[in-house]
């Protein structure tokens, strides 16, 4: 049971937001948080769940220096939405599925200290991937809870998530189980968006064409009329019969 601080004590304790250190070791390690991050807020975007990254994650109540910066985290059954950081008490929520993007510089933190925290605390799944393939064979290693004990994910999947997870190239690629269904980084959405806005403009300029097509067919059809006509008329004023002409 988590222990309740009384309000006048809480208020007087601060609990920072930034730290002022590096978002992410390299380039690789940040664009790998942030296209997990924009995937997964996607995918959840209508689901009563929030996808946190790089923020402070708070487990011990009047405990500020009790902190860690999950990369990326996954909570369910909380309010959809940003936080200026994370403080399980008030959530009433631990993190579902958590993902490091680890390094060899951080592969003791990530493997031992943070891997029993969370443990400890109850995260369903722990993901390291490491982008640069320094310490993790294959680069993609999954925790999944079982019991109050962590064990090896063998199927690559997420349980909670109901994902694929593959390496592809410096990211990971998330596939729907139901369907194998990729969900697009951001620039493959744009790409796809792009390809959907191409192809609705072809058929729009095929659609005009057409229209512009029978237009013309009915334009000489009715100048085929009207000079039918005038040829009638032409005949009948040199008094001949235009049904008697075959």
């Amino acid at each position: 049971m988590t222990a309740t601080l009384p309000a006048s004590v809480e208020s007087e304790i601060f609990y920072p937001s930034a730290d002022g250190q590096p978002v992410a070791e390299t380039y690789d390690h940040l664009y790998a948080l942030l296209t997990t991050l924009e995937v997964l807020k996607q995918y959840l975007a209508n689901r009563q769940a929030t996808v946190l990254g790089n923020q402070f994650l708070y487990y011990a109540q009047g405990f500020p220096k009790l902190r860690v910066a999950p990369d990326v985290m996954v909570i369910f059954d909380v309010t959809p939405g940003g936080r200026d950081n994370y403080k399980i008490w008030e959530e009433g929520q631990v993190p579902t599925v958590i993902f490091e993007m680890t390094s060899f510089g951080t592969k003791g933190q990530d493997e031992i200290f943070k891997k029993t925290l969370y443990e400890q605390l109850g995260v369903k799944e722990y993901w390291l991937f490491d982008p640069k393939g320094e310490w993790v064979e294959q680069q993609l290693r999954g925790y999944r809870l079982r019991g109050e004990i962590y064990e090896p994910i063998e199927d690559g999947r997420s349980e909670p998530l109901q994902l694929r997870l593959l390496v592809e190239g410096r990211l990971i690629g998330f596939y729907r189980e139901n369907n194998g269904e990729k969900l697009l980084i951001p620039n493959e959405l744009a790409e796809a968006l792009r390809q959907e806005v191409l192809a609705r403009q072809q058929a729009e300029e095929l659609v005009e064409q057409e229209r512009q097509r029978a237009e013309q067919e009915r334009q000489r059809a009715e100048q085929a009329e009207l000079q039918i006509e005038q040829l009638k008329a032409r005949l009948r004023s040199l008094n001949i019969d235009p049904d008697t002409i075959q």
